[in-house]
């Protein structure tokens, strides 16, 4: 496996919207491999791959319950708010408040290609739309209140 770089907040990948992927294959598997070594090397809880300079809409999620690569990820429905801290891989030192929904339901393809239904609450939630959001072109400080640098 290897690890890639993070790409740091002003550079334009991070604000413009993935493509789809339109099959599943070892190439988007090896993708995911690198991606969640490259997140659990930087001490993260997910990724999406234009952090890694990579236009496609790919997410790795592992909030320590388990690791998800997930292929297209939609949020198909949402209910209640949470209002909580929120840091970034491509914002590093920053920690800012983002109201998020508290439950969402998110559709997608896993690594075999086969659709998944993830139900997810509280940080888990937050962590998938936080991900979501990287794929839209949208970093949590356009969300954030109360955002504040913290030493290095």
């Amino acid at each position: 496996m290897a690890r890639y770089k993070v790409v740091l907040t002003g550079d334009p990948v991070l604000r413009r919207v993935s493509h789809p992927v339109k099959e599943v294959n070892d190439s988007i598997r090896k993708l995911m491999e690198n991606m969640a070594e490259t997140m659990y090397n930087a001490k993260g809880v997910g990724l999406a791959a234009p952090q890694v300079g990579i236009n496609k809409r790919v997410i790795v999620v592992d909030i320590g319950e388990g690791l998800y690569k997930l292929v297209n990820p939609e949020i198909v429905s949402s209910s209640g708010i949470q209002d909580g801290p929120e840091g970034c891989l491509s914002v590093p030192n920053v920690i800012g408040n983002v109201k998020r929904s508290e439950h969402i339901k998110v559709k997608a393809l896993d690594e075999n290609g086969n659709i998944v239904i993830i139900e997810a609450s509280g940080f888990l939630a937050r962590a998938f739309q936080h991900e979501i959001d990287h794929l839209n072109g949208i970093i949590f400080t356009d969300k954030a209140t109360a955002i504040e640098r913290m030493s290095e």
